[in-house]
């Protein structure tokens, strides 16, 4: 039975934590200081709650799914064929620490060249189309994945613990993080102060509204946690800081001319 139990409760936690998460962000930003938040909307108009509803749903069957990844991962290192350690003296507190920043490291280049693949067109119909549907994401829309994206989201972990040494402890921090920004990122609001991005070390950062300006125009801001790639390799939106000033004083964001005729393309995309 506690053998069960044990494979069964990080699905649980992974549920759990993601309506947490995602919960609490749009009770604040949609609900309980809507008004207060309003002039920091990355879009004027809010999303409707049947595409909320619909968002959830598909998050809650990327839990399960990441979920299920966990246990395997954790199968795998019962059977003693992984790098993962119980001790952290093993490797030190240094090293501990050092591997929850490369395993976000590691994530961010991970999921910057997948998510770029991911818009080819003969695989963005097919699998990332899904998330895209959410024009203007909510906290709802953080883990509305197609299944086949959700196995690839995730895929870099179990191939992870065979090839670095990581306590359990520091992939739990890991997912804390990733779920935290994840949803963060796709809030819909813009809670970075307007300094933000003039500061030599938060400008590597990613925004809000550097993820909100990918759902609305497609094919620029893939960055997940950090706009290294992003900025190597060009694919920042043009308008991207000038927009994020704009916001980030409580400016909100009027609807535009560029607006209409990027998302007519991203719907020529979608059929």
């Amino acid at each position: 039975m506690k053998e069960y139990l044990m494979f069964l409760l990080p699905t649980v936690m992974q549920i759990l934590r993601y309506t947490i998460f995602a919960g609490l962000a749009y009770l604040i930003f949609y609900v309980w200081r809507k008004k207060a938040w309003f002039p920091y909307k990355n879009q004027i108009k809010y999303p409707e709650k049947a595409k909320m509803w619909a968002d959830f749903q598909y998050s809650m069957l990327t839990c399960l799914i990441f979920g299920g990844v966990i246990v395997l991962m954790l199968w795998c290192n019962s059977l003693g064929i992984t790098l993962m350690y119980k001790n952290i003296d093993t490797w030190g507190v240094g090293y501990f620490w050092f591997s929850i920043l490369a395993i976000i490291l590691i994530h961010d280049t991970y999921f910057y060249w997948t998510h770029r693949l991911m818009h080819h067109p003969k695989i963005y119909k097919k699998v990332h189309l899904i998330h895209h549907t959410s024009h203007n994401p909510t906290p709802w829309t953080a883990f509305a994945f197609h299944p086949l994206e959700a196995f690839i989201e995730i895929g870099f972990a179990p191939i992870l613990i065979f090839l670095m040494p990581t306590h359990l402890l520091a992939w739990l921090i890991f997912l804390m993080y990733m779920m935290l920004m994840n949803v963060l990122g796709h809030s819909g609001f813009e809670y970075n102060p307007k300094s933000f991005l003039k500061n030599p070390v938060s400008k590597w950062y990613t925004t809000p509204t550097h993820h909100n300006m990918h759902h609305q125009f497609v094919h620029k801001n893939y960055g997940l946690y950090f706009n290294f790639w992003d900025r190597i390799m060009g694919t920042n939106h043009e308008d991207y800081e000038k927009t994020f000033e704009k916001v980030s004083k409580g400016k909100n964001i009027a609807e535009t001319k560029k607006e209409p005729t990027t998302r007519i393309k991203s719907e020529l995309l979608e059929k």
